[in-house]
């Protein structure tokens, strides 16, 4: 494929995170103080577009509250300030999360998809301070140091990271590869309508390896057992906390049985219906997240959108 898969294109706008710079109290005043210094306001982990874009305010102009340090890009330091809902400018009803702004990247925003790598990074930081509230080691108060990438506490001195979560996703496939035969493993949530469909996922367990947990977690959810992993991609996702590690596998068995907890419906699909040739009812995910690369590589073109 010519086309650039949906999360390589969302991550696309890397910026110098500075993580050297953060306990340098001078440099992060200086930066403060600069008129050029740009800030993403949040009221607690929600912000607020205008007329569709994402607003980045002076520091003169930015409510009191947590301070994150997120890097630069083109000469530009820019801040995230995690303030109190009632501290904020707008209605309540105009502080969205995240996702609110997907239909734009669908729409293929370029501008938003440019602001995507900054706004994961505020928002993953903020919903772990968020829920982060106390030390977990002696309950104590946590103090937010290191431009709000750590927490410290005030009382046995423990240091708290941001918590990022490895979850698997996965294309399983069976049949000769390439051919018209070929199929593709895909799952309906229990809480999705019918028709709507997407790769399967799930959490690494502890002492597990990636592949492991792509095999654990395809046999549990719907009977199928899996041979060959290979790693395809990463994306991140703080929607709160994921790291979502994309792989291929080979399934070893065909038969499924579904769990009936997570996944309601799992069934094989062929090119052809994912490509709308067929007269199977099915939507899968837009592109935006890496489930649709890993469906679009498999498929060969860009897939219809559903939801």
């Amino acid at each position: 494929m010519t086309r650039e898969l949906p999360h390589v294109a969302l991550s696309a706008h890397a910026h110098d995170r500075e993580g050297m710079r953060r306990t340098d109290d001078e440099w992060l005043a200086e930066r403060w103080a600069d008129a050029s210094t740009r800030v993403l306001v949040l009221a607690g982990t929600r912000l607020r577009p205008v007329d569709g874009a994402i607003e980045w305010v002076s520091p003169t102009e930015a409510p009191d509250g947590r301070r994150l340090l997120l890097g630069h890009a083109d000469d530009v330091t820019r801040f995230a300030v995690i303030a109190e809902p009632g501290d904020v400018a707008g209605e309540p009803e105009e502080w969205t999360g995240l996702r609110a702004l997907f239909p734009q990247l669908l729409a293929g925003d370029v501008a938003l998809q440019a602001e995507v790598p900054w706004l994961f990074h505020a928002i993953g930081l903020a919903e772990w301070h968020w829920v982060t509230r106390f030390c977990p080691r002696c309950g104590g108060t946590l103090e937010s140091t290191h431009a709000g990438h750590e927490l410290t506490c005030t009382s046995c001195g423990k240091s708290q990271f941001p918590r990022t979560d490895p979850a698997v996703i996965m294309a399983i496939t069976r049949g000769e590869p390439g051919s018209d035969d070929e199929r593709i493993l895909l799952g309906r949530n229990t809480a999705w309508p019918e028709g709507r469909f997407s790769t399967l996922a799930g959490f690494c367990e502890p002492g597990e390896t990636l592949e492991d947990a792509v095999r654990r977690e395809v046999l549990e959810e719907t009977g199928v057992r899996v041979g060959e992993v290979t790693y395809f991609g990463n994306q991140p996702w703080p929607l709160p906390a994921s790291l979502m590690l994309g792989f291929t596998g080979r399934a070893l068995s065909e038969d499924i049985e579904v769990d009936g907890t997570e996944v309601a419906e799992a069934r094989w699909f062929s090119r052809a219906d994912l490509r709308g040739e067929t007269d199977v009812d099915i939507a899968v995910p837009g592109g935006v997240s890496i489930s649709s690369s890993l469906m679009e590589s498999w498929v060969g073109q860009p897939l219809r959108r559903g939801w």
